[in-house]
């Protein structure tokens, strides 16, 4: 038996449509996560980023990741247009950042610092990430609402650090 929590009720009353499986979501809820921001620019060099939970490595040969993103998003968007995208790992004292990228807010990069990679000169949040990879769109592939980007790594920086995690609808921080 599947028992609905009221946020699975406020989702389902907010989109107009019955969750079809809400047991999923509070499924979902219980996996703890590493939390990104997922950072690209439009065709005209804006940047666009929102935070991502959904996230996994696809092959180390050659080097892919993924990432899913709402097909509404702009982010989505901009990464179709730029054809690469960042994914910043956040590290364990960036919640204020994360929450800002999970934000509908217009300019959310006025509100961090932020530079561009070296590589394809993407938005990159290097003082709130402890990791990042530089990634080429390989293949993106439409299931249900969310499109699953597919990145082949063409550059990593860092790799040292504490993680910010994510699970329960909490921020949680790794400790030393």
């Amino acid at each position: 038996m599947t028992t609905l929590s009221s946020d699975d009720v406020s989702t389902a009353a907010q989109s107009g449509h019955p969750d079809p499986q809400p047991g999923f979501r509070t499924f979902m809820r219980g996996y703890v996560t590493g939390v990104a921001v997922v950072t690209s620019t439009g065709a005209d060099d804006r940047p666009h980023g929102l935070t991502c939970t959904s996230l996994a490595s696809v092959t180390m040969d050659p080097p892919t990741l993924l990432v899913c993103l709402d097909t509404c998003s702009g982010t989505l968007a901009a990464i179709r247009q730029r054809g690469s995208f960042m994914v910043n790992l956040l590290h364990a004292a960036a919640r204020q950042t994360a929450e800002l990228f999970a934000a509908p807010r217009p300019d959310r990069f006025g509100a961090v610092a932020w530079r561009l990679s070296p590589r394809r000169a993407l938005p990159w949040l290097a003082e709130d990430s402890f990791a990042a990879a530089e990634c080429d769109a390989v293949d993106l592939r439409t299931v249900g609402d969310h499109v699953v980007v597919f990145g082949r790594v063409v550059e990593v920086t860092g790799g040292d650090g504490r993680p910010l995690l994510y699970g329960r609808r909490s921020y949680l921080e790794t400790q030393p």
